[in-house]
């Protein structure tokens, strides 16, 4: 259970950065008036480090309790949308959790191939066509009335819900379905060939930590098992009586082999080893010996095998624990590390694409209010054009209509012949004078 809420602790330290704030608020001196009991991520990471966590629902009593004090001490605020929403991605994920918690598993771990691995139970395999697409090879998550809640084989492994009448049993020829068999559609086949393999095969998924733990495990039990063997081998009595001793009280398992064979598959020990107890060996050791043994000095020696048997798994079972953390701090590291690559690399491109697009809108805008005033000028260009024209018209309609004095040019106001006006009598008697008088055409 801790390796599965370490995936969920993960992903809420990516979202509740902000929330991170307890030192601080633990400062502030209204807040032990208002919160009553303090939690933060970081707690709840330790909490799950140290696998205090019993059950799922402490663990979303932890993340409610989270909300419930950032909503009293914050009030309606931005803290709080972000608490909000950090306890709905975390129900989301319990509930992802619930629903098989091998997809849950092998999607945050990304071994190779883990899509390909068969889940316990296995999931129906379809053919689910989503709308404008053809259909695609995808694995039934869950059922829901009339929609069905698939996961596609391929690249992005999405999910979605799909109605009822566009699946098809996986068993159905592929020349019925009329698909279009692209890069893509093809490179999902072959994953769905691989899943059936496996599923033929029973080969299912397994972490090298639960490897090692069940080969140390078998070699210490049949170690064990082996020096239990040698003893009941002894040469026995042929005549004599069978000693009634007593069987020594089963001890109930250390709760370290307990937590050890919940978090870890291993394998229980083989049959004919478990028929093989401390009080068997003190049977036999007993029947072979010549004389017969007091009632309490068979139960001292009983007793004394056992804890020698105890404390050697005790100490199988500790070494093997303290492996189990430095391997799952290791993994926690690495995991973390690659969070952390990732959030960075996806941050560094929203912003590469966030600045692209605003130049590229920025550039979009300037072109079109470029456009917007050269159409503008050209318009107002063209009407004054057309404004200069007529006024140059009625401005030359006026001239044309004017008498001009021969002489001097200026608008004449003295009419002499057919041709020939002044605008004053001193012009007339110089133009006359001059040459007016050898050509004027006036009847006199």
């Amino acid at each position: 259970m801790s390796t599965y809420l370490r995936f969920i602790v993960s992903r809420m330290k990516e979202r509740a950065i902000d929330l991170n704030k307890k030192g601080k608020d633990n400062k502030h001196p209204m807040y032990r008036r208002l919160v009553h009991s303090a939690v933060d991520v970081p707690a709840i990471q330790e909490k799950v480090n140290e696998g205090k966590y019993r059950s799922y629902e402490e663990f979303k009593a932890d993340a409610q309790l989270l909300l419930h004090n950032t909503v009293i001490f914050y009030g309606d605020s931005e803290q709080a949308d972000i608490a909000r929403m950090l306890y709905k991605d975390t129900c989301h994920e319990l509930d992802e959790l619930q629903l098989c918690k091998n997809c849950f598993y092998l999607s945050n771990a990304r071994p190779d191939n883990w899509f390909c691995y068969p889940c316990i139970p296995n999931h129906e395999l379809v053919w689910a066509k989503m709308k404008g697409f053809g259909f695609w090879p995808a694995k039934v998550m869950q059922k829901e009335d009339n929609q069905v809640d698939v996961r596609f084989f391929g690249h992005h492994h999405q999910r979605a819900w799909i109605p009822s009448e566009n699946i098809q049993d996986i068993t159905v020829n592929v020349h019925r379905l009329h698909v279009k068999r692209s890069m893509g559609w093809k490179k999902a086949c072959d994953e769905l060939e691989l899943h059936q393999r496996f599923l033929r095969e029973g080969r299912f998924w397994k972490s090298k930590n639960e490897d090692r733990g069940e080969e140390e495990a078998e070699s210490s039990i049949s170690s064990t098992s082996n020096e239990q063997l040698k003893v009941t081998q002894e040469p026995r009595t042929k005549k004599g009586r069978r000693n009634q001793s007593v069987e020594p009280k089963k001890e109930e398992p250390e709760p370290e082999t307990e937590a050890v064979s919940s978090s870890q598959e291993i394998p229980t020990m083989p049959q004919p080893i478990e028929k093989v107890s401390v009080s068997t060996q003190t049977k036999k050791l007993s029947a072979s010996s010549p004389r017969m043994l007091h009632r309490s000095t068979q139960t001292t020696s009983d007793g004394v095998c056992q804890s020698m048997c105890h404390d050697k798994y005790t100490k199988i079972f500790n070494d093997f624990k303290d492996r189990m953390k430095s391997d799952h701090k290791r993994e926690t590291e690495r995991v973390v590390r690659e969070a952390l690559e990732k959030l960075r690399s996806e941050m560094e491109e929203e912003k590469r694409q966030a600045v692209n697009k605003a130049v590229a809108n920025m550039q979009g805008e300037i072109d079109r209010k470029c456009k917007q005033v050269k159409e503008k000028c050209k318009e107002e260009f063209v009407e004054e054009i057309k404004k200069l024209a007529t006024q140059h018209k009625q401005l030359i309609s006026q001239t044309k209509k004017k008498q001009w004095c021969y002489n001097c040019e200026e608008e004449a106001m003295y009419h002499c012949c057919w041709n020939t006006s002044y605008c004053s009598i001193k012009c007339q008697q110089e133009h006359w004078h001059a040459e007016h008088k050898r050509t004027c055409r006036r009847k006199r």
